[in-house]
């Protein structure tokens, strides 16, 4: 005969031991008279103090309490009774519409930008002092030739001979823009609606005439941003620029970025008109060998779809080329055609 005949299932929890109902005595059960509990990941009995989080661990805590062992099922707690009258209520909640529009007004475009002091990585100084180094004893085999344009932003000064080194240029250091149909420079933001007073607006810095064509290329950087609650980061990936020749200018919707490359004579620009506004006072620079990190602090909280809005740039046109000549060699014409 089996040795299971006549044994009877435990249904206490934390036993579920078969038992013989003749041989039952008071200590044999081990067990737990309280109801499970699942609570913020921890598992444990309403009966004792012993908690865990996985469940292989919680089905293995011994019992807390001895007795009879019981073939009798535990009554389930009862459930509340259901007013079914519940499901017909309409419950309204009131919710406020998510509004990510901005609640401060818009400043101007064209408000004077702070160049921002950067923080410059030691390494990135050493590399930029080595590069110098190597660069400024290369010979200049250019010659400026008599008549030669000053090439500076609205100079429209000759060389006429050695004379002229020692004449104050005064020029536009900044670039072209053009945005819904107003002409300004980046560096003094006098707008204008017409090409030929934009042309004519005499300078707003003063410096030393540039006789021979730079001749300088365009660097390609790429650029990335991401954004957290408080900033929105925007990194320059650029390697082996100089510090020292290269800016990030800010004011609280358009950020400007320079970067100079020596050994390639190349620069990179990025003039964005930023779709949101930022707090310039709280803003930050740093300058790294591999990279230019911009922190720009949000003026108020809430998420940017996106960095910028589109900027009309100057575009090339043969047509306009005669008028941008007497300007500057650097500066590329406008289509002209919608004025």
């Amino acid at each position: 005969m089996s040795q299971e005949t006549g044994l009877l299932l435990c249904y206490h929890r934390g036993c579920g031991k078969k038992f013989d109902p003749h041989n039952n005595k008071d200590d044999d059960c081990i067990y737990h008279p309280g109801q499970p509990v699942f609570h913020d990941a921890y598992k444990g009995w309403s009966c004792c103090s012993k908690k865990c989080t996985d469940f292989t661990e919680f089905l293995n805590i011994k019992g807390c309490t001895k007795s009879k062992h019981s073939n009798e099922k535990p009554l389930e707690p009862e459930k509340p009774p259901v007013d079914r009258h519940i499901d017909e209520k309409v419950i309204q909640v009131n919710l406020k519409p998510l509004n990510n529009e901005s609640t401060l007004k818009r400043p101007s475009f064209d408000m004077p930008q702070l160049t921002l002091s950067p923080t410059i990585s030691p390494a990135l100084l050493e590399e930029a002092n080595a590069l110098t180094a190597v660069e400024k004893d290369k010979p200049l085999d250019n010659v400026v030739q008599i008549g030669q344009t000053c090439q500076n932003n609205s100079c429209q000064k000759t060389y006429t001979g050695a004379a002229s080194n020692q004449e104050v240029c005064t020029y536009h250091p900044g670039a072209p823009i053009f945005h819904e149909g107003l002409k300004f420079w980046a560096c003094c933001c006098k707008r204008t609606t017409e090409f030929s007073t934009f042309l004519n607006q005499p300078g707003c810095t003063q410096g030393k005439h540039i006789w021979l064509p730079k001749n300088e290329k365009k660097a390609q950087c790429r650029m990335d941003w991401h954004q957290t609650g408080s900033h929105i980061v925007v990194s320059v990936f650029a390697k082996k620029y100089l510090p020292s020749q290269s800016f990030v200018k800010l004011n609280p919707i358009h950020l400007t970025v320079q970067l100079f490359f020596l050994k390639e004579d190349s620069r990179y620009n990025l003039d964005i008109e930023l779709s949101k506004i930022v707090d310039v006072e709280q803003s930050s620079v740093h300058m790294l060998p591999t990279k230019v990190e911009i922190k720009l602090k949000k003026a108020e909280p809430g998420s940017w779809s996106k960095l910028d809005v589109p900027i009309e740039i100057k575009s090339k046109d043969s047509e306009s080329n005669e008028k941008v000549m007497n300007l500057n060699s650097q500066i590329e014409a406008v289509d002209l055609s919608d004025l």
